[in-house]
């Protein structure tokens, strides 16, 4: 109710005609008034009017009066009817706070400007009942020399006994409002505890006269209900179960609390705040639940009074009593329907909903190491999703656990979730022809149930303008445009539902039977189908498996999958990915040791490549095999492949602890590209020989102690710093033999230095 429709209702009673009337309770206000000066009446008096409530103000009458006629009694202290001012914008707002009153802002303001000479109030509650807005006022009437009157008697702040006296009263004031607060509230507990508290139901429930709660009478509000609830069992998540009804135009049935429409059923379209409420209210599973979200004042905004609730779990309710109201489902099912809520959320320690990302075991991976759930990340070019371990990211420490490829991984859980399924088709496709006819059949009663209501709607207006006088044309013209519009609408829905039937029959044909029989036959077909989506293929795999456990076996190619099926049951594998580095494979010193035993036995790379697939060695990259080319870029990078080209030309060009790069590559068992790298980077002493500028390293027995410990600490990241004892080359004494002109930069012009002295 706004403030000129409070005072329309507050002021029915003329201040003056009641000055007599109210003399005996405020005429001791004419004895204090020798504490009032000149310098007070040359200011104005306020009559400040507040009552809690609306229902207060409608029903309270002689409370506003009786704070009305103050105004008179201003006059009788001496300030003319044009110096009072009457502030009751605060009608019906609780004095508990100020953040909504605008009217004590006001006056505070008023005081504040020197405005102010006399306070006027029927007692002194009526202005605040929080000490701290209380004693504001009073420090601003002190500071400005105005006075305070109520029934009692008239005060000045700015005298001892005065200011002691009204500080009492604001404390009285703000303890029995406290009083009044625990009052009504160890009342609404304790009808809570009988189950009997109910301010308003939800949708899907009325609240009859009696207070008891009933569900809805109309059949198509508890059939929508009843339809939520199956198919967010269905679909696993409330934005599935949203967009299913919106593709399909399902409406929800509301019934108003307020207005005009009070108690009058309204088809409204779905919101997916209103589906969560409803999947979170326990009334829905027939039991009384008060004390869900109790208010943290902390949190509270002010002036907005619905804020700052909390959700709470289910053992710290106040009240919960289990079947004691009709219900939509069980108890168990709305634990359930809690736990997929809490699985569903998008966190680090929770499942996740399906989502339309291409990777397929999301949620569903944790880490053999530290048993914590890993996380999918998507490459930036290809796509491809990549399964990491976060653990250092919430334990505080460095490093990761693992980080696996998902293409590989989920591949072969893939195979293993149609391997399961193939033995089960034809109960699958049995079981897919019932959800669809089921699911047609909901449909098809929904729009049966709106068809019903429009036809009552037709022939409740057609009554209507049947039972009007067909003299009484202004009525008679209204009731006769409701009957058209009524009959538009039932034929527009019967053509809506004739388009649905097309699309959607009652029931399955005979071919739809043998299409889903033939898919559910093929079911690698259907998997791979353009058809199933992604998180199709999501979905039916978290129906099968609970979790899948991998632990690659150091920065081998292996990895141990530990697959947790639904039901219990745990499979153990071990997948093969690929590796960056022939080091990296398990068994690469049998591989190596295969390799040079061959190559001293006179065979060809090729010949080599061939007998490493008969025998079962694998490459670094999975699902390639060994060929000529790879077999010789191995031997090269090994050291294998024979003499350096220059030894025979330029070998007696070699100084002591002189060595061919490729040669020293293999005296330190690390690939020839690697020291390259380093010799770029200036860690190693190099120069280059004869006109073809072949490398020659420096390394005496320091130095490769020195080359083999950067060895064990090397990465390959280029970003990672090293040492500097590690990567700083150790000085040697002699001098460099010769060595050809430095070349001349084609893209720059400018010569470089063509042998390498220490770091760079």
């Amino acid at each position: 109710m706004s403030a000129i429709d409070v005072r329309a209702v507050a002021r029915p009673v003329d201040p003056v005609t009641r000055g007599d009337a109210s003399a005996g309770a405020l005429g001791v206000l004419s004895g204090g008034s020798s504490k009032i000066q000149g310098h007070h009446r040359e200011r104005l008096a306020v009559v400040y009017v507040r009552q809690s409530s609306p229902h207060q103000v409608l029903a309270h009458r002689e409370s506003a009066a009786l704070q009305y006629a103050l105004a008179h009694r201003a006059v009788h202290l001496g300030w003319s009817e044009e110096r009072v001012l009457v502030i009751d914008e605060d009608q019906g707002h609780s004095a508990a706070a100020t953040e909504d009153r605008l009217g004590f802002q006001r006056l505070l303001a008023e005081v504040g400007l020197n405005h102010v000479g006399l306070i006027l109030g029927i007692e002194m509650s009526r202005l605040a009942r929080s000490n701290k807005d209380w004693h504001q006022l009073l420090e601003l009437c002190a500071l400005f020399r105005s006075l305070l009157a109520d029934q009692d008697g008239l005060y000045d702040p700015g005298d001892y006994n005065d200011r002691l006296l009204l500080g009492l009263k604001g404390t009285m004031s703000e303890a029995e409002l406290h009083i009044l607060q625990a009052r009504m509230e160890q009342g609404r507990r304790n009808k809570a505890q009988r189950g009997e508290l109910f301010s308003s139901v939800p949708m899907g429930y009325v609240l009859q006269p009696s207070g008891s709660v009933a569900l809805d009478p109309d059949e198509q509000a508890q059939t929508v209900v009843h339809l939520f609830f199956d198919k967010f069992e269905e679909l696993g998540t409330v934005m599935a179960v949203f967009r299913y009804m919106l593709r399909h135009g399902i409406r929800m049935p509301r019934r108003s609390h307020f207005g005009p429409n009070k108690g009058q059923l309204e088809w409204r379209p779905p919101r997916s705040s209103t589906l969560l409420k409803m999947l979170k209210n326990p009334i829905y599973a027939g039991a009384y639940a008060y004390g869900r979200a109790p208010t943290d004042l902390r949190r509270k905004i002010p002036g907005r009074p619905g804020t700052g609730r909390i959700t709470v779990p289910i053992e710290q309710w106040h009240v919960l009593h289990k079947d004691r109201l009709p219900a939509y489902i069980t108890w168990e099912q709305y634990l359930a329907n809690q736990r997929r809520l809490t699985q569903n959320a998008a966190r680090f320690d929770t499942l996740g909903a399906v989502r339309e990302g291409p990777s397929l075991l999301g949620g569903l991976v944790f880490c053999g190491h530290c048993g914590y759930r890993m996380n999918v990340q998507y490459s930036g070019r290809s796509g491809r999703a990549r399964y990491g371990c976060q653990s250092w990211y919430k334990e505080g420490r460095r490093g990761s656990c693992q980080n696996l490829a998902g293409e590989v991984l989920e591949a072969f859980v893939t195979g293993q979730v149609l391997q399961a399924l193939e033995p089960a088709a034809v109960e699958l496709s049995l079981q897919a022809a019932e959800d669809i006819q089921r699911d047609r059949e909901r449909l098809h009663k929904h729009w049966q149930h709106g068809l019903e209501r429009a036809r009552y709607e037709a022939e409740r207006a057609k009554r209507q303008y049947d039972a009007v006088e067909p003299e009484n044309r202004l009525v008679a013209r209204e009731l006769e445009r409701r009957w058209e519009q009524s009959l538009l609408d039932e034929r527009q829905l019967q053509e809506e539902y004739a388009r649905h039937r097309n699309e959607h029959p009652y029931t399955l044909t005979e071919s739809d039977r043998r299409t889903i029989a033939s898919l559910s036959s093929e079911v690698p077909a259907l998997w791979n189908a353009p058809s199933t989506t992604a998180a199709d293929r999501e979905t039916i795999i978290r129906h099968l498996v609970e979790r899948v456990v991998v632990q690659a076996q150091g920065k081998t190619e292996v990895i141990d999958v530990t697959i947790h099926w639904q039901g219990g049951f745990v499979s153990q594998h071990e997948v093969l990915r690929s590796v960056a580095k022939y080091e990296q494979l398990h068994n690469y010193e049998s591989l190596k040791q295969r390799i040079v035993e061959l190559r001293r036995a006179g065979w060809t790379a090729v010949q080599i490549a061939e007998s490493l697939n008969q025998e079962g060695f694998r490459t670094p990259q999975r699902g390639k095999t060994y060929t000529g080319v790879t077999m010789r870029t191995f031997l090269s990078r090994s050291g294998l492949s024979g003499p350096h080209p220059g030894a025979k030309t330029h070998g007696d060009r070699l100084g002591p602890n002189e060595y061919w790069l490729s040669d020293m590559a293999e005296k330190l068992s690390m690939p020839l590209s690697t020291l390259n790298g380093w010799r770029r980077r200036g860690w190693i002493h190099a120069r280059q020989v004869g006109a073809r500028r072949w490398w020659v390293g420096w390394a005496d027995r320091k130095e490769l102690d020195r080359l083999r410990k950067l060895r064990a600490s090397w990465s390959g990241l280029a970003n990672v710093a090293y040492p500097a004892e590690l990567t700083t080359p150790g000085a040697r004494g002699d001098t460099w033999p010769d060595s050809p002109p430095p070349r001349t930069n084609r893209l720059t012009g400018t010569r470089g230095r063509a042998v390498t002295k220490g770091a760079v």
